[in-house]
C-alpha cells in the first residue's frame, strides 16, 4: 500500500467522516491539498503545526483517493516534492488516524500507528 499523510484540524476531519468529504481550505486558495509522505511529514509539521492543541494525522491510502494526486516541488528551484491532492480527500481512502498531541517545534515524531 501507498501511503500518503496529511495533517488536519480533529474538528474539521470529524465534520467530514459525516459528510463523506474532506475539504480543508487550501484546496479553495491553492487549487490542492497538501500531503506528504511518511518520511517527510516531519517537515511541515514542525514548520507549520508545532504547539498546535486538536490536531489529527490521517493515514491515506494513495490508490483509494478518488482525485488526482501529483507529485510537486513546494516551491520553484526546490528539489524535494511532495504529493498534492488535486480535489476532496474521500474519506474511504483514509485508512487510519492518529491523534496528535502538541509538540515542540523541532520534535516532531511519526506515531506509532502504522495501517497494514
Amino acid at each position: 500500500m501507498d501511503v500518503v499523510l496529511h495533517i488536519a484540524p480533529a474538528t474539521a476531519w470529524a465534520i467530514a467522516r459525516q459528510t463523506g468529504s474532506y475539504e480543508p481550505p487550501t484546496l479553495e486558495t491553492e487549487g490542492f491539498i497538501h500531503l506528504s509522505r511518511p518520511e517527510q511529514v516531519h517537515l511541515p509539521a514542525n514548520a507549520l503545526y508545532s504547539e498546535t492543541p486538536d490536531l489529527v494525522l490521517l493515514w491515506i491510502d494513495a490508490a483509494r483517493v478518488t482525485a488526482e494526486i501529483r507529485d510537486e516541488p513546494p516551491a520553484p528551484g526546490a528539489t524535494m516534492t511532495f504529493p498534492h491532492l488535486y480535489g476532496p480527500l474521500n474519506v474511504e481512502a483514509v485508512v487510519a488516524e492518529s491523534p496528535l498531541p502538541p509538540w515542540k517545534r523541532g520534535e516532531f515524531t511519526l506515531p506509532l500507528l502504522r495501517p497494514e
